[in-house]
């Protein structure tokens, strides 16, 4: 975790630096977009402070007060990044429509563009970084910072062949119908953070990892897991929470049952990490769970084995005891 504290502070120093380069090329060049493009990186300073902090305080110890830990302060760090997005949108738009009324003459375009063409470059090389990153340990705020980098590197190439087009063609106006069309990307950009971090705050099901993870467990699946249900995931931070439902027979003893619940846990850790909080019950099988056990040993089997029920989203996600209806 200090690792992410480090790489999210030089995204928020790093954002501080590509700011003031974009204001000199705003101030050399009078354009619109170019002013577009440093209103997107004034976002880029805030969330990259608010970011680090956040990540700061995921990375703290969970306490009597926090059991869970800080791990949503990512989530709602996200959650501001995404307003002042959609803020820095629609200021860009406001400016661009005032520019179309009153178009001023654009300066300085060469030196301008070679600043912008430099931030480019660095920007997506750290957003590649950061999503990386983020992707690896788990990291919402991290992810969402790179995905902005990113973002951010594209509106400024878009904005950069604009300029490019205006200088060949003449035509003034390019500048503020460029700025336009990116504040709308940015504004969609906004709305996809929000809507990722407002996911997170509320729990939402990540039924993409959920598939994932159930698809791996099928498949190394023990004989003697007679059934997976009511399975849940929630994620604070980098840690996903796991509880759900282990069908065993009902002969074995508390350690027995501890070693099954050991194994299950160590399978899981060695797909996605040690960053894993698994709190599973333990069910006892029934009669009926007879024709779907295909324990081969089993000394107290009641009914012929049928066949095994396949673990999906569908029976996995759902409170209810595989084989409980008939098969």
């Amino acid at each position: 975790m200090a690792s992410q504290v480090r790489l999210q502070r030089n995204i928020a120093f790093l954002a501080i630096a590509l700011f003031l380069i974009k204001i000199v090329a705003w101030w050399w060049t009078k354009s619109v977009a170019v002013f577009t493009d440093a209103m997107e990186s004034t976002v880029n300073v805030a969330t990259g402070l608010i970011g680090w902090y956040s990540i700061w305080l995921a990375s703290k110890p969970r306490d009597r007060n926090h059991p869970y830990g800080h791990g949503k302060a990512e989530f709602i760090s996200s959650a501001v990044e995404g307003t002042l997005i959609i803020i820095a949108g629609i200021a860009i738009i406001y400016e661009a429509v005032e520019s179309l009324h009153h178009p001023g003459r654009v300066t300085a375009l060469d030196w301008g563009l070679a600043l912008l063409a430099f931030t480019a470059l660095v920007n997506y090389a750290a957003g590649t970084y950061a999503i990386q990153r983020g992707i690896k340990a788990k990291s919402a705020a991290l992810q969402a910072g790179g995905r902005h980098l990113r973002t951010d590197t594209y509106s400024t190439v878009g904005i950069i062949a604009g300029l490019f087009l205006m200088r060949l063609t003449g035509w003034l106006w390019l500048d503020a119908v460029v700025a336009i069309i990116f504040a709308v990307i940015i504004l969609v950009t906004g709305y996809r953070v929000m809507r990722k971090s407002l996911a997170g705050i509320m729990d939402e099901a990540d039924l993409a990892l959920l598939e994932e993870l159930i698809a791996y467990l099928q498949e190394h699946r023990r004989q003697q897991w007679t059934d997976l249900h009511n399975l849940r995931m929630i994620q604070y931070g980098n840690v996903l929470h796991l509880d759900g439902h282990l069908t065993l027979p009902w002969y074995y003893n508390v350690r027995e049952a501890h070693n099954e619940i050991e194994s299950l846990d160590h399978l899981i850790r060695l797909k996605f990490g040690d960053a894993i909080e698994l709190f599973v019950h333990v069910d006892g099988c029934e009669s009926f769970s007879c024709r779907i056990c295909a324990l081969e040993s089993c000394p107290v089997r009641q009914h012929p084995f049928v066949h095994q029920i396949p673990w999906d989203a569908e029976n996995v996600l759902r409170n209810q005891k595989h084989g409980s209806q008939p098969v």
